[in-house]
């Protein structure tokens, strides 16, 4: 006979490498569970005790000791639940993607991750073999079987627990933000109860590790293919849900449809939560005081602003203009008024000094040369040395503020608008950010109206724009999607109606400036094919892109 069961999801923010930390936080999940229910069964994580992505700490010899010390200490704490965690396990010379069940002190069973995901931002291949054999454990009365992140993606091992005599699955995940993405998993998991008749569990991580954001929404799903419980998205959360599973407590939305500047509602509160954890996260797991960034009365830098703002606290935040001859009046103005009503520091520092100094040192090398890019990219150099200067002075972080397009094309200065520890809007094109913009002056003021209506510079010349160098934004951005993200030839693109100098404009761009973002700081992926981890292109190639 079947028993009711209290499952308590706990969707924690785990760090990697941080064994007592991670520890902590599962035994304070753990006692609070113990003491609010009378037999729980508690789900986390993957990879849980190491946190996740491990990367190479899991090559590292003094990792198997850890694990086990830390195993042994959750033993010795769990009395009445079922606590079922995520670690590494090694058995022999064979590394696995384990999952384990304590109760009452002792490791009763463990699982073996089916499927290593080999591709985006996994490297899972790199470090475990797979497992063979599913896991079914029964606990009060329930057969229940184990699976991990992955494993849900693929029939098999789902198939596998249920042939096995599984009547509810326990999904560990570690399973990284893009947009839309928890529609897919909410799909994919559907998929499997349809197949199987078995409800599902899916428990997620949530913060951020480096680039990657971990957005949470664990949900329990019913054998009707309904989810009868979801927990919130990019923030810890604690819920339990009783098995055996009734109906849908209410409809589940991925987010509303209402339209702001072209993109779904949904879709930019989504994203906007995302890259304020992710900063959150990058700035407070390192153990920076704050940040410091280039406000330059630009759009780019005034959405970095905002979101530092909202993930920070404005007492954590700087904001420095570095204003030249050629910086209007309006940025100033502009610059000076969003800083005021964010309440951030604010300082103003101009940099022509420091421009004739260098000129003066380079005389006799540029004597008899003409004016080019060299005078406006050391513009860009001054500035990044002012702000690198701050960053050691004070030990805040230097926020870059270039955008996926202009990243893409190489619309950046190596040492100058490049130079710092996290780029906020590495993943965010330029049309996005736009976007992004307005949603934030929704939430209250902000942004000046002129910074986002005005037409985009770089301000290093008299009367510069940015389409004097590059397509339309909204022509640049959905070739460089269509050629990035999607892996259409420049022949492809231009079947689709674009104009042929433009494609092939962008991607030889985009192919010269990989050794640029070789250069470039980590900044937080939205999209299922980021300049980071998941593209890895050579830059000494003669690669045509034109077939």
């Amino acid at each position: 006979m079947t028993e009711t069961m209290q499952l308590v999801l706990a969707q924690c923010n785990t760090h990697v490498g941080d064994f007592e930390g991670n520890l902590a936080l599962c035994k304070t999940i753990i006692e609070q569970a113990q003491q609010e229910y009378a037999r729980p069964v508690v789900i986390f994580p993957e990879l849980t005790l190491t946190g996740y992505p491990p990367e190479d700490l899991l090559l590292r010899p003094s990792i198997e000791p850890r694990v086990e010390a830390a195993l042994s200490e959750l033993c010795d704490m769990v009395t009445t639940a079922h606590v079922v965690v995520g670690y590494p396990r090694r058995l022999g010379d064979t590394l696995y993607n384990a999952a384990g069940v304590i109760h009452q002190g002792v490791l009763i069973s463990e699982y073996h991750k089916w499927c290593l995901p080999n591709y985006q931002v996994f490297d899972e291949k790199r470090y475990f073999e797979a497992g063979t054999e599913p896991c079914v454990v029964t606990i009060h009365g329930v057969p229940v079987g184990l699976s991990i992140c992955e494993d849900i993606w693929a029939p098999e091992p789902t198939l596998a627990a249920k042939k096995a005599g599984a009547q509810l699955i326990l999904n560990l995940n570690a399973s990284p933000f893009h947009r839309c993405k928890q529609n897919e998993r909410i799909g994919v998991v559907a998929k499997r109860v349809a197949e199987t008749g078995v409800p599902v569990v899916y428990v997620n991580q949530v913060g951020g590790q480096d680039e990657l954001v971990f957005d949470g929404g664990s949900f329990a799903m019913n054998s009707q293919g309904q989810v009868v419980k979801q927990l919130p998205r990019f923030r810890d959360a604690y819920a339990f849900v009783d098995y055996p599973f009734g109906p849908a407590e209410m409809p589940i939305h991925a987010g509303a449809t209402d339209k702001l500047a072209g993109f779904a509602l949904g879709d930019l509160q989504e994203v906007w939560q995302a890259l304020v954890v992710g900063v959150r996260d990058y700035v407070n797991k390192n153990g920076f005081p704050g940040v410091v960034l280039g406000l330059s009365g630009g759009v780019d830098s005034a959405l970095t602003l905002a979101v530092a703002e909202a993930a920070l606290g404005a007492d954590r935040v700087q904001a420095v203009m570095m204003p030249f001859k050629y910086t209007s009046q309006m940025s100033l103005e502009d610059a000076a008024e969003q800083a005021n009503n964010m309440g951030v520091r604010y300082s103003v520092i101009p940099i022509e000094p420091i421009y004739n100094a260098f000129m003066s040192a380079l005389a006799d090398e540029f004597e008899g040369r003409k004016s080019d890019t060299t005078e406006e990219n050391l513009q860009a150099r001054a500035r990044g040395v002012i702000l690198m200067s701050i960053s050691n002075k004070t030990g805040k972080l230097v926020l870059t503020t270039g955008n996926k397009s202009e990243i893409a094309v190489g619309y950046s200065t190596l040492y100058g608008d490049m130079a710092g520890g996290f780029d906020v809007l590495k993943d965010v094109p330029k049309t996005l950010v736009f976007a992004l913009c307005w949603y934030r002056n929704s939430l209250g003021p902000c942004i000046p109206e002129r910074v986002i209506t005005r037409p985009p510079s770089a301000e290093l010349a008299p009367d510069q724009k940015d389409e004097d160098s590059l397509p339309p934004y909204e022509v640049l951005d959905q070739i460089i999607d269509l050629y990035v993200e999607m892996d259409c030839s420049a022949q492809n693109i231009i079947d689709r109606g674009f104009a042929e100098a433009d494609v092939h404009r962008a991607v030889r761009l985009v192919d010269l400036n990989e050794y640029k973002r070789r250069q470039a700081p980590i900044g937080v992926r939205l999209t299922r094919r980021g300049f980071g981890r998941d593209r890895r292109y050579p830059i000494t190639s003669k690669w045509k892109p034109g077939v």
